[in-house]
């Protein structure tokens, strides 16, 4: 297990406003009490209205903003392998969650094995952040140092209709670490539930 610092997820999380956000797309199913898919949904980030935004913004930034090492842990990944998830969710990266396949294959696996008995939502939104330069006084200029192409995964317990609670589990893929994507690592966030670390095998 490695250490998350603290300063790079803040980097992140200052930009998840409806002014400053960088995701681009959002997609999700809402899953049922006895586990099936209820519904789905992928769109544009920016084709949300106003008050979605807002949520979306909240379930994302729970996972980040989470307390680090602690509630939100950093697990290095056994290798991006034919089939496995970690190619799977590099896929989903690179197409811009513009594949329902791969989306409805994630929900699938997710639904068969999370626990049963309450209505719950599986979110998956995609990111892109251009790194600023930091000067050797710390300072951000305007220049990109490196594009950061994400996931952030959120699972949330349904409140209302679709409308979701604070996110029981999540995790963040490729890891942001010293400011850059680092793909051998994932961030685990267990809020009331460790799914995503025994979903993964990690």
């Amino acid at each position: 297990m490695g250490k998350i610092n603290r300063e790079d997820m803040m980097e992140l999380t200052r930009r998840m406003t409806p002014a400053r956000t960088h995701f681009t797309r959002i997609a999700g199913a809402y899953i049922d009490e006895e586990g099936y898919i209820d519904n789905t949904f992928n769109t544009s980030f920016r084709g949300l209205s106003a008050e979605e935004k807002k949520r979306m913004l909240a379930a994302a930034k729970e996972v980040v903003f989470s307390e680090t090492n602690t509630e939100l842990a950093q697990f290095r990944i056994p290798g991006i392998t034919p089939g496995s998830f970690w190619q799977f969710f590099t896929a989903l990266c690179q197409c811009d969650l513009k594949n329902d396949a791969l989306l409805l294959s994630f929900y699938e696996a997710v639904a068969e094995q999370y626990p049963r008995g309450k209505e719950y939502a599986i979110y998956v939104i995609h990111g892109v952040y251009d790194v600023p330069v930091k000067t050797s006084d710390h300072l951000q200029t305007m220049e990109s140092e490196e594009v950061y192409s994400y996931l952030i995964v959120s699972v949330c317990p349904l409140l209302g209709e679709y409308e979701p609670g604070k996110p029981d589990c999540g995790l963040l893929y490729p890891a942001f670490t010293n400011r850059s994507a680092d793909p051998a690592h994932v961030n685990i966030y267990s809020g009331t539930r460790s799914f995503f670390r025994q979903f993964l095998q990690l």
